[in-house]
């Protein structure tokens, strides 16, 4: 083999209750697939290239892109250097949007290479790479995006670092909402407080622990009651201007959940496919009404994760 495009999916990370821990991988019902490409080549020349809409909002430096980073930790995976490779990022998934841009790119680079050079690393190889390498963009190694993208599906981080694979009721949708904002996960981060009363966090584990018992046995009634978010949105809301008018319009018109998706400043409901459009034009009017404009997007979760596209 001398050629493989790979791609990954974006990701809505923590999933509303499950900070740093559970993710989904996402794709739209209608039009492209969402995420990032890598193309790699083996090639004496030894070039990077980064095309795409969002490839202006990447750092100037080679050396400090994630794809070159991903490329690094797989080979201390693989335990031997790479060879001369030529790689080209299609950059396809905004900067700082909270859809797991950096998953994306770390991802698709990690699926590439093991395909490109048949590693065969293996799921938790590749998911400790993915953890280290997507660790240079947000400033701390966690799973939530990388596992999802990744292997697809809705993702529970175990403590040995497992992505446990957890059903999503085919009924929902997720109707997902990407402002003409920026947000850097870094900043998003650093408002978060570095303990927390014992009592949220009895209440946080008590919440995470009903939604996956809700989806698991199909309680729809707890998971309605389950899908938000005790720890991290209070101290991200007031970073996303129109937050919360966005969230109220969302529960308004019936959706189950309404947050940040990751760190923000991104936004998805999770509702019945019926109410989806209506749910989602609301949040956008919302958003227009605080000064935001929105991409909408009524996405549903991406059984697959990464995939080659082409090989040769």
């Amino acid at each position: 083999m001398r050629r493989v495009l790979a791609f990954a999916p974006a990701s809505i990370g923590n999933l509303a209750a499950g900070f740093d821990v559970l993710g989904a991988a996402i794709a739209p019902l209608s039009g492209p697939p969402l995420g990032d490409r890598v193309e790699l080549r083996l090639d004496r020349g030894e070039a990077f290239t980064v095309t795409g809409a969002f490839a202006h909002r990447l750092p100037p430096l080679p050396r400090d892109n994630l794809a070159l980073k991903a490329c690094a930790a797989f080979a201390v995976a693989w335990d031997r250097p790479l060879p001369p490779l030529a790689i080209t990022l299609h950059k396809e998934l905004p900067v700082g949007s909270g859809l797991g841009s950096s998953s994306a790119t770390v991802v698709a680079t990690l699926a590439g290479l093991d395909a490109l050079l048949e590693a065969g690393l293996g799921e938790a190889a590749l998911l400790r790479a993915a953890g280290e390498a997507e660790g240079h963009g947000c400033g701390a190694a966690h799973l939530d995006n990388v596992a999802p993208s990744l292997l697809g599906g809705l993702r529970l981080v175990d403590p040995a670092g497992r992505a446990r694979l957890l059903p999503f009721p085919e009924e929902l949708v997720l109707a997902v909402l990407s402002p003409e904002l920026e947000l850097n996960t870094r900043d998003a981060r650093r408002v978060l407080p570095a303990q927390v009363p014992l009592a949220l966090a009895v209440a946080h584990a008590q919440n995470l622990a009903a939604l996956v018992y809700a989806l698991t046995t199909g309680d729809a009634a707890l998971r309605r009651e389950c899908i938000r978010d005790l720890l991290a949105e209070p101290h991200r809301a007031p970073l996303v201007p129109g937050f919360r008018e966005v969230q109220a319009a969302a529960l308004g018109q019936g959706a189950e959940g309404c947050t940040l998706s990751g760190a923000g400043p991104a936004i998805f409901a999770v509702v019945d496919k019926e109410r989806a459009e209506t749910v989602a034009q609301a949040m956008a009017q919302a958003w227009r009404q605080a000064g935001v404009e929105s991409r909408v997007q009524l996405c549903r979760v991406d059984g697959q994760g990464a995939r080659i596209l082409e090989a040769e």
